[in-house]
This record gives structure tokens, sequence and C-alpha cells, in this order.
């Protein structure tokens, strides 16, 4: 019986598809582009679900709501025994129904708990890995990073431990029906990541200070614009609120430290050289 990777390209698929394969476990990646390693699936097009998920008794699923009743058809048809889902952290926090990405994966959490499948859900803040989109080129071209509040403070969680505890809940017993907010292990300022980003690179990366008018629009060049309301948002609370931090519940859950905003960057620093 397989375990099926939807999104195995992805920022975390990668890292569940390649964390699977090293235990052996048998398994189908998925894409939207699919080639010789990967099948085709596309939770937009549902025709593309029955033979992705034809024999599979597992799936690692990101959230879209489009779509997410397909899905659901046909794992229950394929005979779906448990998805780990990677939904969001913005579910759980206050106004969440106001907000367009917790309010898509509530969609999605709630198509699947009344589906009759196991599941788990998996609810990460801030990416570490959003910096790259962020910064990425800024920083290659040798420009100053341009911060709304550059000391504000939030806890990005790395794609590795993201997917560390996917396969903890895909491989391990006791998870079913589990839903984990999942946060990095330190909170810090924005301008604390960025030096930590010129650390991993070898120079000191230069920060300028706007208004948020002006960083809402940089940042619209980048992410989609419910990305944009959801990052504003949440770099402003940080202004007055420290976020919340689940190092320790990660290496629960994975048996190893989560890893640092430091060290992702020390991973990830040819992302930042020109």
């Amino acid at each position: 019986m397989a375990t099926v990777v939807f999104g195995a390209r992805g920022n975390v698929g990668r890292h569940v598809a390649a964390r699977l394969t090293a235990l052996d476990v048998p398994l189908r990646r998925t894409s939207r582009t699919p080639d010789a390693s990967h099948v085709p699936a596309d939770l937009e097009a549902p025709e593309s679900l029955p033979a992705a998920l034809e024999g599979a008794e597992q799936v690692f699923l990101y959230s879209k709501s489009a779509g997410i009743y397909a899905f659901v058809e046909a794992a229950c048809a394929a005979g779906v025994r448990h998805v780990v889902l990677l939904s969001s952290a913005g579910v759980v926090l206050p106004g969440a129904d106001h907000q367009p990405v917790g309010r898509d994966h509530k969609v999605v959490e709630s198509a699947l708990m009344e589906s009759g499948l196991s599941w788990t859900f998996l609810r990460p803040g801030m990416f570490s890995s959003n910096a790259l989109r962020w910064w990425g080129e800024t920083i290659k071209a040798g420009k100053p990073v341009l911060l709304p509040y550059p000391d504000s403070l939030t806890a990005p969680i790395s794609e590795r431990d993201m997917a560390a505890v996917a396969v903890t809940a895909l491989t391990e017993p006791g998870h079913s029906r589990q839903a984990y907010t999942l946060y990095g292990p330190h909170a810090l300022s924005l301008r604390e990541q960025v030096d930590h980003i010129g650390a991993a690179i070898g120079r000191k990366i230069p920060v300028e200070e706007v208004t948020p008018e002006e960083a809402r629009a940089e940042l619209a060049k980048r992410v989609p614009a419910t990305r944009v309301v959801t990052h504003m948002g949440a770099w402003q609370a940080g202004v007055d609120t420290v976020p919340d931090t689940s190092g320790l519940i990660i290496e629960k859950l994975t048996g190893r430290p989560a890893q640092t905003f430091a060290q992702w960057a020390q991973d990830n620093a040819d992302g930042f050289r020109p």
C-alpha cells in the first residue's frame, strides 16, 4: 500500500518524500507537472485524482480549498486510511474566519473532519523559507532589505521540521485526529533574521525601515494578495506580542532538536548569493 505525497516538489513535500524514501516506505510522488518520478495530480483537476490515489493507504496533502471535496471523494473511493494535512496556524488565530488564509484552511480541515477519514493536521506558523521569497532577490542584488517593522518578532519554522513531523504522523501510531500547531524554536526580530542570513553568506546586509504602505507594495511583487495580508498582519502583531515557539514540541514528536533560523540560513545560503 503506497503513501502518496501531493506537491512532492514543494518546499515541504520534497522533504517528506525524501524522508519516506530513506525509511523505505512505498511512495508515490505527485505533481501538477509530472515526469518519470512524479505522477500527475492536481486538486483543481478532479479527474486526475483517482489514478493518483489508486491503492493508496496514506496521503500527505497540502491545503487548498478548491478541489478538497473532490479529493475526499476520490480518497474514500480509493480506500485511503489516513491523511496528514499541511494546514496553517492561521486557523487558530483570533479572527481566523475573517482572514483569507485562515478561512480557506478551515474549509479544508472541516472537509477532512467530516469525511470519516483518519487525519492529522499540521498548523505551522511563519515558514523560514518565506525569507527566500521576501528578500532573496534584494539580497542577491546587494540592495538594502526594506522592512516596515524591523524589530517585529516572529518564530519561523523550517520546512525540514514540518516534514519531520509529517513523517512521524505517517509512520508512527498515535497521531490520528491530532492537530499540531508548530512554530520555530526561537522568537526573532525581522532584523535579526536578516542578520542571520548575512552571517550565512559572509556579509552585512543593510536594512532600511519603510512605511507599511511601501512594504505592502514591495511584498505584493513577490507573493499573492492573500499572503500579503497575512504576512503584514503577522509582522504588525509581532511589534507588541512575543510569538509562541514550539521547539520542544517538535523535538518530542521527531526525536531531534528543531532547526534554528540561523541553521536554516546556513543550509539555504546559496539562495541569497548572486
